[in-house]
């Protein structure tokens, strides 16, 4: 172990350790803001017991306040957050069959948002073509975008200059935890989501971060990225 590097990472994996913490920061792995009050029924606690452990992720820096008018609402305080928990659930053990909710979780690990990229068999699937194609080279804890891979997104229509200049990740690795392997995070990955949502490739369901695909989300990523999603 490195004696120069003095992070308190049990501190933070004690608060995320909580299983009413866990909710509420998996509640807002969508990237929107949340009311206290909305966060408290998802995580099935009283909203005095929610308040507590917000104030907690507040004080850590895992979540981040904003007011509008009387309400206060609550969001990840950063796309690293994301990640993190992202990362924890891909080595999480499966609860036991009685403590499962009963919510199906197909849809979820077919097509979602982790935090403001694509996840799930579809995020994997759109990495894995780009990277089949050198389009996007691992690199560590990044990808790197090729020169034909920007071209190839720019015709897409994602704007990759204004990913370039965010004050964040620019192609980062996140490992899925539902398909263990590594989907497109940072701004790309988000420009790229963005891009899909703008071209009705998915739309999201209700209010959950699942994503449905649409028909022409199926001819999408057949024409542009050579997925047959039905295989």
């Amino acid at each position: 172990m490195d004696a120069g590097i003095d992070l308190d990472v049990a501190a933070v994996g004690a608060l995320v350790g909580d299983p009413a913490r866990a909710r509420m920061l998996i509640a807002l792995m969508d990237g929107r803001a949340r009311t206290a009050k909305e966060l408290a029924y998802g995580a099935g606690i009283t909203p005095q017991t929610a308040s507590s452990h917000l104030a907690k992720l507040l004080r850590a820096r895992l979540l981040a306040m904003e007011r509008q008018s009387r309400h206060r609402y609550f969001r990840l305080a950063a796309p690293s957050v994301g990640h993190a928990v992202e990362a924890l659930m891909a080595v999480s053990p499966p609860r036991p069959r009685a403590a499962r909710p009963d919510r199906p979780l197909d849809a979820l690990r077919l097509a979602r948002t982790c935090y403001d990229h694509l996840a799930g068999r579809l995020g994997v699937r759109v990495t894995g073509a780009l990277v089949r194609r050198r389009l996007l080279k691992p690199m560590g804890r990044d990808f790197r975008l090729t020169a034909p891979g920007e071209r190839f997104l720019t015709r897409l229509g994602v704007d990759v200059g204004k990913a370039r200049g965010e004050r964040r990740a620019f192609a980062r690795q996140c490992l899925d935890w539902s398909e263990r392997r590594a989907h497109l995070a940072g701004s790309l990955g988000a420009a790229v989501a963005r891009r899909c949502l703008d071209l009705r490739w998915v739309n999201h369901v209700r209010e959950e971060r699942t994503l449905a695909l649409t028909p022409q989300g199926l001819r999408g990523l057949r024409t542009w990225f050579g997925i047959d999603w039905k295989r």
